[in-house]
């Protein structure tokens, strides 16, 4: 296997539309990493650039110490699944599986082998007879993903390939991809616009928007140390609670204030928000580090709000409100008793807080 190497990658259309911008990514040999990010944000047109599908402005593309950007697809050495799956439907599940080794003009033996091998750890063994229209969606899912391991290629590409399968089929067919990179130790870059798919499959995962780079790190490195605002609100479910607030001293004691809404600057990150004491900030608090209070909080990290919305997931409750002129939302315990239009007391943990600056959304 290799690991792949994108340089100052960018691509640029007839019009003038600038869809990928400077990319600079190293993927680690047998690492599994994720671009993920919104409509547009420029992930799929980076992956068929690697592929060869779509054309390099400018930058370089090596996988190993090979530059590829002259190179076709097919001696690129990379097998590609998409979302439609692009399956033969006048062809068994067979013939799908071995139709690129019979075009390479591999000998018979070695594409029976390899396709039985595949069928076996894809547990696709009893339909290789099958033709497409007799198969469920996750059946031509794992064909799909099947005819690319048949190929034993030097890197996976995966095309937002869960897309078109129910919600309870993804999660399943999630589970199965990262046991079969696991099995399979290969270098795999996945495209998504599902950050739980992101953060559940990647070892690594590159958040991108408008053609940039945002920030690249491991799942949870996102999630607890976002390097900005639109990272820490693109990852996590619900998503980061945000409020315009100005920092104010007093008495040497940093707060942030809004509207019905006093917050003290926790004492560990005052040194870092204080160049910012007069001017406003967005205050970020994931769902999960605010609670009704009880009797062990501090005054000066609770404020007082109504309950909106309650969401009772089960395991969960999600209770929706506003403070500082904001919409919130607060992952709270099931056995929590509480109804809506309530007069409650939110209270903050201090060692989850996040301030970002306003116009540049940077992570203070």
């Amino acid at each position: 296997m290799a690991n792949v190497t994108i340089r100052n990658l960018n691509k640029k259309y007839d019009g003038g539309f600038h869809a990928v911008k400077d990319v600079n990514l190293e993927v680690r040999d047998k690492e599994f990493m994720v671009l993920v990010g919104p409509s547009g944000c420029g992930k799929t047109t980076t992956l068929r650039m690697v592929a060869g599908l779509e054309e390099i402005t400018s930058g370089e593309i090596l996988i190993g110490t090979r530059v590829i950007n002259e190179l076709p697809p097919m001696d690129r050495d990379i097998a590609m699944v998409f979302q439609n799956y692009a399956l033969y439907p006048h062809k068994s599940v067979h013939q799908n599986m071995a139709f690129g080794l019979q075009m390479r003009k591999y000998p018979k033996d070695e594409i029976e082998k390899r396709v039985r091998e595949a069928a076996e750890i894809l547990g696709i063994g009893p339909l290789l007879e099958r033709k497409p229209r007799q198969l469920s969606g996750g059946q031509r899912q794992r064909v799909a993903v099947g005819r690319a391991i048949v190929r034993h290629p030097q890197v996976f590409l995966f095309d937002e390939p869960l897309s078109n399968l129910d919600a309870m089929l993804r999660v399943q067919m999630r589970v199965e991809l990262k046991r079969l990179h696991e099995r399979l130790e290969t270098t795999a870059i996945y495209v998504t616009h599902d950050q739980v798919e992101a953060m559940t499959l990647g070892d690594r995962v590159v958040v991108m928007k408008d053609g940039w780079v945002q920030q690249v790190g491991e799942p949870l490195e996102l999630y607890g140390k976002p390097s900005n605002k639109f990272v820490a609100g693109f990852i996590g479910s619900p998503a980061m609670n945000f409020v315009d607030v100005t920092i104010s001293d007093s008495g040497g004691v940093l707060w942030a204030d809004a509207e019905g809404l006093r917050l003290k600057v926790p004492p560990q990150m005052a040194g870092r928000v204080r160049a910012h004491g007069g001017k406003r900030v967005t205050l970020g608090m994931r769902p999960e580090a605010l609670h009704l209070v009880d009797g062990s909080d501090q005054p000066e990290y609770s404020f007082a709000t109504a309950v909106d919305v309650l969401e009772p997931l089960g395991n969960e409750i999600l209770v929706n409100f506003r403070a500082g002129g904001a919409p919130m939302v607060a992952r709270v315990d099931p056995g929590v008793r509480v109804k809506a239009h309530q007069s409650i007391r939110v209270a903050l943990d201090p060692e989850r807080v996040h301030f970002f600056d306003e116009k540049s959304g940077a992570a203070i």
